[in-house]
Order: structure tokens, then C-alpha cells, then sequence
């Protein structure tokens, strides 16, 4: 998901996600790209659930390495208290030793240790009191030792336990950054399968279509069947605009987003600010092949595959109001095939529609004939004809190329 995976431009900027077809030439074809979607629905859903599991996995790690961080934290307090108990006890210590020998200097210097020692009533006494102040002075530098060596272990363990609380911390960070790159590509992967969830049904739905359409003209429905055979596609001599009249409110190509922001994003139409409620035409005789409705971005989404003198093209026509024509329908330059949205439909005025502030049709060709959005390619998307693809231009009728 996240982002790692063969997401397409419209992934980004339209929302609306789909497996890359070609021109379908026979129901076979179509059968076939139906099933590619149903298995990428399952593949994409399937790697969206492992990314969830990854998710709890490692925020069950998280939860373990801040238990152990809190456990080092508090072995470092204790410890702490541990050298502040000792270095105590070393000034005690030194102290008493210091009072020792200045006991001990006090008889040297009037002859009392000599008196002390030599004042023995026999050998045994004697070696007693020499062993007696070897002991006392010998207890009091071993103790010294013994605190200091603990005094440096312990020291030596706040260094280990704030290394160890540094690479909890450092644990922690990754995680939680594996976490919110695992929640993005989840959130991909959810997106595509949502939109794949419409990609099905258009395909499936396209399918139908032709398998009615081949049933009801030449009365087979078999995978060799030709499309070409069943319903003739129009071939027409130029294009015309999709509204009697318009402005051009965002051209095509790259811009900065009006509604994300996003800096650089590629239009891969023009945008005709119009009343919503304005029908729109099909720019060219041609067949339906797909419709999105409710489309968090782009809101209701129509595609029309049209031939001009012999060339191919996809056409499509966003932020509708409504639908007026089929899947599989096959349309004239004088049919209305729906309705311009993107006033009520935006999600700024109470809609769905995350990608538009405001009433216009969104317009878009691509040259090939692609079954849905999912093919639309940057390199193939070209400036509908007809139009100056330039902010403010203005337009009257179907046929006019420019004016002010």
C-alpha cells in the first residue's frame, strides 16, 4: 500500500482506483477482465487485512517495550538510591576512620600504643592486641573498598539502563512509525478495494450489457463472440462540446489542487463552470462502457468509447448530477447523457463529492479505448478537442472554438 504498490494517478488525485484494460474485442475479453477485477478485489483486501495484523502486531510490541521501559526506568531510580545509600556510608566510614586514627596517632605520640602493646601479660595477649588493631584498621579500608567497587558497579548500571531505555525509545519510534506507514498502506489498500468494490460492478455490469446487446442482435453469447459483430460503433467525422455554453474554470494539465492543495497535481481534463442542473451531450457519438456513481471524488463518473475518423477514444464526463443514458447504450452527439453536478453533490454543501467546491463539469479524452478510468494515463490524456485550454475562456455553442 503503502507507497509501494502500482497505484495510478487517479489513485491520487480522483480517488476512484482501477485495473489498467485494454480494448475489449470479444465477450471473452470481457469475461476475463471481470475476473481479473474480482481477483485483484481479493488479492488488494487480502494484503489490506495482513497490514491491520501487522498493525496489532506491533502495537503489542510497543505495549512490551514500554513495560520494559518502565521497568528500566525504575531500576534506574533504585539504582540511584543504591549510590546515594553508599556514597553515605563512605563519608561515615571515612569519618569513623579518620576518629580511629587520631585515636591511633593520640597513643603513638604519648607511647600508649607502646604501652599498649608491650603492657601485654603474655605472648598471646600481646599478639591478640597487635591483631586486634590490624583487624579494626583493615575492616575499616575493606569496607571503603567494597563501597566504592559498588558505587562503580551501580554507576556502571545507569549507563547500561539509560543505553537500554534509549534503544526502548528508539524501539518504540520504529514501531510507531512502521505502524502509521502500515495504517497508510491499509488505508490504500482499503481505498482500492472500495473502489475496486465499483470497478466490479462496472465491469460486471458492462459485461452484462454486451451479453444482452450480442443476445438480442446475432443471438450468441459465446467467448469468440466479436463485440465489433454485435453493436456497431459510430465513427464519427470531429468532436463537439458536451454544453451549449461554458467557462473554463481549470484547464488541463498541472496545477496546484484547489481542493487537497496538492502542489503540481495533474487535471487530466477541464473544468466548465455551468449551472447544476445543465445537461450535458455526449461530445461524440459512441458507446457507454462505464459508470461510477457516488464516487467520493469526482462524485458520478461516466465513460464513453468513441472512434473520430478512424481513431480511438475514451471520453469521460465527471461530477454529474445524474445519469440519463446505460452501460452499453450506444449514444449521438444529441444525447443527453446526464446532468451537471458539483454544487449539491460536494461534501462542502451536504454531498458526497470530496473534489469539487462548486457546480462544473469535469471533461476529459484519452486517446485508446480503455473500459474504465483505470487506463487513463498521463501520456495518452490530450486537451479536448475544441476547446482553448486556458482559464476565462468562454464558450456559446457546441461548435465554437473561442471566444474573448
Amino acid at each position: 500500500m503503502m507507497k509501494k504498490f502500482l497505484i495510478i494517478f487517479l489513485l491520487v488525485f480522483l480517488g476512484i482506483n482501477t485495473v489498467y484494460a485494454k480494448d475489449a474485442e470479444t465477450l471473452g475479453d470481457l469475461r476475463r477482465e471481470y475476473q481479473n477485477v474480482l481477483n485483484k478485489q481479493k488479492e488488494y483486501n487480502n494484503k489490506s487485512e495482513q497490514a491491520k495484523q501487522e498493525i496489532k502486531n506491533k502495537e503489542t510490541a510497543i505495549a512490551k517495550a514500554q513495560e520494559e521501559l518502565t521497568l528500566a526506568e525504575h531500576e534506574e531510580e533504585e539504582t540511584k538510591l543504591a549510590i546515594a545509600e553508599s556514597n553515605e556510608r563512605i563519608e561515615q566510614l571515612k569519618l569513623e576512620s579518620e576518629k580511629v586514627l587520631q585515636y591511633m596517632q593520640q597513643m603513638q605520640s604519648k607511647n600508649a600504643y607502646v604501652e599498649y602493646v608491650t603492657g601485654s601479660s603474655s605472648m598471646t595477649e600481646l599478639i591478640t592486641r597487635l591483631e586486634a588493631i590490624k583487624q579494626v584498621s583493615g575492616y575499616i579500608q575493606d569496607t571503603l573498598d567494597n563501597l566504592e567497587a559498588e558505587i562503580k558497579r551501580n554507576e556502571q548500571l545507569v549507563i547500561e539502563l539509560k543505553e537500554k531505555q534509549k534503544a526502548l525509545d528508539e524501539k518504540i519510534t520504529n514501531y510507531q512509525a512502521a505502524i502509521a506507514k502500515l495504517e497508510t498502506q491499509a488505508e490504500e489498500y482499503n481505498e482500492f478495494a472500495l473502489s475496486l468494490d465499483e470497478e466490479v460492478a462496472a465491469a460486471k455490469e458492462l459485461l452484462d450489457a454486451n451479453v444482452r446487446i450480442c443476445k438480442e442482435t446475432i443471438g450468441k453469447t459465446d467467448d469468440n463472440v466479436k463485440l465489433a459483430d454485435c453493436s456497431k460503433m459510430p465513427i464519427n467525422g470531429g468532436w463537439l462540446k458536451p454544453l451549449k455554453s461554458g467557462v473554463v474554470t481549470s484547464p488541463q494539465g498541472y496545477r496546484t489542487h484547489p481542493v487537497t492543495g496538492k502542489v503540481y497535481s495533474f487535471h487530466d481534463g477541464i473544468d466548465i463552470g455551468v449551472s447544476e442542473g445543465t445537461p450535458v451531450y455526449a461530445a461524440a457519438s459512441g458507446q457507454v462502457v462505464a459508470k461510477v456513481a457516488r464516487s467520493t471524488c469526482g462524485g458520478n463518473k461516466l465513460f464513453i468509447n468513441v472512434n473520430i475518423a478512424g481513431v480511438q477514444y475514451t471520453t469521460w464526463y465527471y461530477h454529474l448530477l445524474r445519469f440519463n443514458v446505460e452501460v452499453g447504450d450506444i449514444v449521438t452527439t444529441d444525447t443527453i447523457i446526464g446532468y451537471v453536478g458539483g454544487y449539491s453533490t460536494s461534501s462542502r454543501h451536504g454531498g458526497y463529492d470530496t473534489c469539487t467546491t462548486g457546480a462544473h463539469l469535469h471533461f476529459g479524452v484519452q486517446k485508446g479505448y480503455y473500459l474504465t478510468n483505470g487506463g487513463v494515463r498521463t501520456a495518452s490524456v490530450i486537451v479536448p478537442p475544441g476547446f482553448n485550454n486556458k482559464e476565462g475562456y468562454r464558450f456559446t455553442n457546441r461548435t465554437d472554438f473561442y471566444q474573448g
